[in-house]
């Protein structure tokens, strides 16, 4: 059944099928050529059954935190802050671009945000000042792999949802990598800067500094907020998103630019998004059921174990397929799809399954970036009008620091645990 499971799925996926509907297709078409071929019924019942989580309830609120930030003008305030800071360095927009993302990852924790709600201000404010159009695309889709990383993140509340974690510790591990991301990046530009001309500006006055920060303080505290409030023990993960949605309306209203318009607006691409994530859920755990049926958790374990016993090879692999994995299949349907299957080899090997969670959430968010197939330079390509092709040629130097912190984190697991066992004490 594996095969026919995994064969017809990664066929209709190349055909350019979309993620949901390939699922399901590959799904029923198992069903129907495997000896429970007369119990369709169970499809259903599996999808319902697989949805009905409370723990999914905070993945729309979430998005629609995003929606709002990217309707009320947050992500405006928050570039214009970030570029007081640090404008004046060399590539100094492009520095700009990586610390926008990392704050505002901390409110909408979703890279298509990213790309989307700041791609289109920084692209547009980088072509302005005389940077090539390419080069600021590039850089804009590899600083959104910072989003989903740091808290909160709608990739880590499924990852937890799926290795039975608490949200909490996912959120707490997620906090140092995308900060290492971020800073890798920054060096990555502040080297490149080095042996190319890039635009300069002047340095911000101390009072533009304040200004900037006065104006979208409110909207820089909302990452403290809204992780406080879940690590104090205040509110759930599910009710931080409902705090971060009131907050932003709060924002919008404050601000004068939340209008019934972009209000509605917002409403709909949260539930076009969300209608769209649960989709692939239900049919991913359906699909994760025929696995388990067909023990490919346990042949995979066998298989892999009389390839190699060591620890650090299996790693090296397991990098190489995540990445692999990522350039053809989204984050949120290939973790449905991977997760419930490597989860008893990652208890074999003896790896901690929050360490696990930060790898494969970095690992698949690279194909965000990653040619031909990366959704991220799509969307970049369309906001900034500029060609697929050149954003791919640019973003190509820019996966270097990413690798790089990838098997960094992979091989150092305290940079990942460190935080979590810190605050909620070890598992």
């Amino acid at each position: 059944m594996a095969w026919i499971l995994i064969g017809t799925f990664i066929a209709l996926i190349l055909v350019r099928v979309p993620v949901s509907i390939a699922i399901g297709a590959a799904t029923v078409l198992t069903f129907a050529t495997s000896d429970f071929s007369s119990a369709m019924q169970i499809i259903p019942q599996q999808m319902l059954e697989g949805v009905n989580k409370a723990s999914l309830t905070a993945v729309p609120f979430f998005i629609m935190a995003g929606n709002l930030m990217n309707a009320t003008g947050v992500t405006e305030r928050i570039f214009a802050f970030a570029n007081a800071l640090v404008g004046h360095l060399k590539a100094g927009l492009a520095q700009v671009n990586i610390l926008s993302s990392m704050i505002f990852a901390g409110i909408s924790g979703a890279a298509v945000a990213d790309c989307a709600g700041l791609g289109a201000i920084e692209i547009k404010a980088m072509r302005e000042r005389g940077y090539k159009a390419d080069f600021a695309a590039a850089i804009t889709v590899a600083s959104s792999v910072i989003g989903p990383l740091i808290p909160p993140s709608i990739g880590l509340v499924i990852y937890a949802f799926l290795a039975q974690q608490s949200i909490e510790r996912m959120f707490l591990a997620g906090l140092v990598p995308g900060l290492t991301v971020g800073l890798a990046l920054m060096i990555y530009v502040r080297l490149r800067a080095g042996f190319e001309q890039f635009p300069t500006q002047p340095r911000a006055t101390p009072r533009q500094v304040v200004g900037t920060a006065r104006h979208g303080f409110a909207a820089l505290i909302a990452p403290g907020i809204i992780l406080g409030s879940i690590l104090f023990g205040f509110v759930t993960a599910t009710e931080a998103g409902v705090l971060a949605c009131l907050y932003c309306i709060g924002l919008g209203i404050w601000y004068r630019e939340l209008t019934l318009r972009n209000f509605v607006q917002a409403l709909s691409d949260t539930a076009m998004m969300t209608s769209v994530i649960m989709i692939i859920i239900a049919f991913s755990i359906a699909m994760g059921w025929l696995l388990a049926i067909d023990q490919t958790p346990q042949k995979l374990a066998d298989w892999t174990f009389s390839l190699t016993e060591s620890r650090h090879v299996f790693l090296a692999l397991l990098l190489i397929f995540i990445v692999l994995v990522g350039c053809v299949v989204e984050g949120v349907p290939a973790k449905l799809i991977l997760v419930p299957t490597l989860l008893p080899l990652i208890d074999a090997y003896g790896i901690d399954r929050v360490h696990f969670g930060i790898i494969i959430q970095l690992g698949l968010l690279i194909g965000i970036a990653t040619p031909p197939m990366g959704i991220g330079l799509y969307i970049v390509s369309e906001v900034g009008r500029v060609r697929f092709e050149r954003v791919t040629l640019a973003v190509l130097p820019m996966l270097l620091p990413l690798f790089a912190v990838l098997i960094l984190l992979t091989y150092v697991p305290q940079i990942v645990t460190f935080l979590p066992n810190l605050v909620l004490g070890p598992q």
